[in-house]
C-alpha cells in the first residue's frame, strides 16, 4: 500500500504497540500471515528512547532545507535556540538536557530527518501533557 497513512487504534492494552514491534521483527512470529515492510523504516516509541551524546541528527546527513523545516514542524526550534550549544548540543545520559515535552519532540525530529520509507509513530506524545500537546499542533 504505498503513498497510504494507516492508522491503529485501540483501547489501552490491545496490542497496538505489540502489532507494530512484531511488523518490525521484534517479536517473532508463531504462526499467521507473514507482513513484508520495504524500504527504511522509523520508529518513534511511547517513551522516548535518547541515547547518550548524540543531537537531533542522531547520524542522518545533513539537509538544511529539511532539517530547519523539521525544527519548525516538530516545534524544537525555539528550544534549539535555547540550548547552550544550540542544535550542537549533545544530549546527556537518558536525555538529562532535554525536559519532558522535548524529549518525544526530539525523537520525532530524528525519525523525520532519517529521511526513512516507513514511519511507526507509537503514540509517542503519550506522556507529553495537554498544554504542551496543544503547542504541537
Amino acid at each position: 500500500m504505498k503513498g497510504y497513512k494507516v492508522a491503529i487504534c485501540g483501547s489501552v492494552g490491545s496490542g497496538k504497540s505489540s502489532l507494530l514491534c512484531s511488523i518490525l521483527g521484534e517479536i517473532p512470529k508463531i504462526s499467521g500471515w507473514r507482513i513484508q515492510v520495504y524500504g527504511s523504516k522509523a520508529y518513534v516509541l511511547q517513551s522516548a528512547w535518547i541515547q547518550t551524546g548524540t543531537n537531533v541528527l542522531f547520524g542522518s546527513k545533513m539537509d538544511e532545507e529539511l532539517y530547519e523545516s523539521v525544527l519548525c514542524t516538530c516545534a524544537l526550534n525555539k528550544d534549539v535556540s535555547n540550548w547552550v550549544n544550540g542544535d550542537l548540543i549533545l544530549v546527556g545520559e537518558r536525555g538529562t538536557q532535554l525536559s519532558g515535552s522535548q524529549k518525544p519532540r526530539n525523537q520525532l525530529a530524528r525519525a523525520i530527518c532519517s529521511d526513512s520509507d516507513v514511519y511507526f509513530l507509537d503514540d509517542p506524545f503519550s506522556a507529553v501533557d495537554a498544554l504542551n500537546r496543544a503547542c504541537l499542533f
